[in-house]
């Protein structure tokens, strides 16, 4: 029925040290691990550092609508993730929906996509952490840490995806912990309890400086905010080694949205009562500005003596746990290409605790370039990579819209019931078709100033990455000849020995 291969079993019930000789993932993540993956995904500097240049740009109600309208839209996708990810629960995920729903050379596209801004993430993250490090070792060469913290993740990897949920577990619970502890001094310190003074809530009475910029603002800052939410989608690569898929995978997608969108909304209220959005400080973007952190600035002003010290550890955690996730997603986006006839025969291959190995030392060789370093500087390394990843992110935001909407349609189209689904996204097909506009407009609307103003060379760092996903898609049309999979012949079936889970 199907035109493509299916997806690798995956091994259910074998212990972690058991013989695992057909190269089958492992299902040993739990419920909370798939919960603060998904967390952990979506805090990161975005919320600890470049959260207050939002404000600066568009004052604090600007940001506010903005971060509520990109949650709004991650909502949505993260439902439309859930459904197909609860049916069809495999490491896949992205690359194998939009191959199974769209078409092999679409699916080929994204899964390389997504495995090289994941693969790109872990190098950047690499330079990120020396920036941090040189706050407390100012003599220590920045390839020194990225050389260290890229041995620790990729041990931690090659250990099994317990050892990896259990590592990202505790890292996000540290990230969760300072965002809990900021907004509960923010709001002591908004009622007078905590710190000399308390501005309350004056800084939110001039409607001008409230909305500073307008709309033009708003849209810049709603460009900016996209990235910060970025990672939420890693519940879906994570559900493949998910011991109960089908009632894990619905529970972490209906939590974890609602936390998510209350510390971020939470955060940036607290930060518009307490700093003014005129405040230079506000308009630190980096990982070298952990002193002019809205975060920092919150803990200093309630009187927390290390508040630098501490934020710079809660920052390097948050790097940690994304170089961490990255290697985790590129590698099992790796794996099952290799399985789906999309990448080398040898990336497919596990060991006997389920880990894929070959894909695993192949995407932390792409993380070497953090060692960039040494050669042309820490920033410029850091923007560098950044700027080759682009908008990876957001081209495979949108493959899952579309996905979504063929799934659905195919799921019905071939005689079952919606009701039957393990997880049921409950705004079809406004829900996928909404978040696909609005993505257009976000991987449109990156650099809209450079196109304006003509400055090439930004708009082709901003932009490159669009053309380098239709050439991937065209090439491997023209090559294989491949076609849009008819609703008919699309492969719903998920892996074996799941289907007692979906009752």
């Amino acid at each position: 029925m199907s035109q493509v291969s299916a997806e690798p079993e995956i091994d259910a019930d074998a212990p972690d040290g058991a013989s695992n000789t057909g190269n089958e993932l492992k299902r040993g993540l739990s419920s909370r691990h798939l919960q603060m993956i998904a967390i952990g995904g979506a805090i990161g500097t975005g919320l600890f550092v470049a959260s207050g240049g939002t404000i600066s740009q568009a004052g604090p109600g600007g940001a506010l609508v903005a971060y509520a309208l990109v949650g709004l839209m991650v909502f949505l996708l993260m439902q439309s993730l859930g459904e197909m990810s609860a049916k069809i629960p495999v490491a896949g995920s992205f690359q194998t929906y939009a191959t199974r729903f769209v078409s092999p050379s679409f699916g080929f596209a994204i899964g390389w996509n997504y495995w090289f801004n994941w693969a790109i993430t872990v190098a950047a993250e690499l330079v990120a952490a020396g920036i941090i490090m040189d706050f407390w070792f100012p003599g220590v060469p920045g390839w020194v840490w990225a050389g260290s913290f890229l041995v620790l993740l990729t041990a931690v990897n090659a250990l099994s995806a317990k050892a990896f949920g259990e590592s990202e577990f505790w890292l996000s619970l540290i990230k969760v912990v300072a965002v809990v502890l900021f907004l509960a001094a923010g709001v002591l310190m908004i009622f007078g309890v905590l710190g000399d003074s308390s501005s309350g809530m004056s800084n939110w009475q001039n409607r001008e400086d409230v909305f500073h910029g307008g709309w033009v603002s708003i849209i810049s800052v709603f460009m900016i905010a996209g990235f910060s939410f970025q990672g939420t989608e890693l519940v879906g690569v994570a559900a493949g080694e998910a011991k109960n898929p089908r009632r894990e995978v619905p529970r972490a997608i209906r939590s974890v949205f609602w936390r998510i969108m209350i510390f971020y909304i939470g955060a940036i209220f607290v930060i518009g009562c307490l700093i003014p959005f005129t405040d230079p400080s506000l308009l630190a973007s980096g990982e070298a500005d952990i002193a002019a952190s809205p975060f920092t600035l919150v803990f200093e002003r309630a009187g927390i003596a290390f508040a630098a010290a501490l934020m710079n550890a809660v920052i390097l955690t948050a790097i940690l746990s994304a170089g961490n996730s990255g290697l985790y997603a590129s590698t099992r986006m790796l794996y099952a290409m290799a399985h789906d006839g999309k990448a080398p025969k040898i990336f497919g291959r596990t060991n006997s605790r389920g880990v894929p190995m070959a894909a695993l030392l192949a995407t932390a060789a792409v993380g070497l370039f953090g060692f960039l370093t040494a050669i042309v500087g820490q920033g410029a390394a850091y923007s560098w990579l950044l700027n080759v990843s682009g908008l990876c992110g957001f081209i495979v935001w949108a493959g899952i819209a579309i996905s979504h909407y063929r799934f659905r349609r195919g799921f019905v189209a071939q005689g079952n019931k919606v009701s039957d689904l393990p997880y049921k996204a409950s705004f079809f097909p406004v829900g996928p078709l909404l978040a696909f506009a609005v993505l257009i407009l976000v991987i449109a609307g990156q650099n809209y100033e450079a196109v304006l103003a003509g400055r090439g060379a930004e708009v082709l760092s901003a932009y490159i990455g669009i053309p380098i996903f239709l050439g991937l898609w065209l090439i491997h049309r023209f090559v294989t000849k491949s076609k849009v999979v008819p609703l008919l012949d699309m492969d719903l079936a998920g892996p074996e020995g799941l289907e007692e889970s979906a009752a």
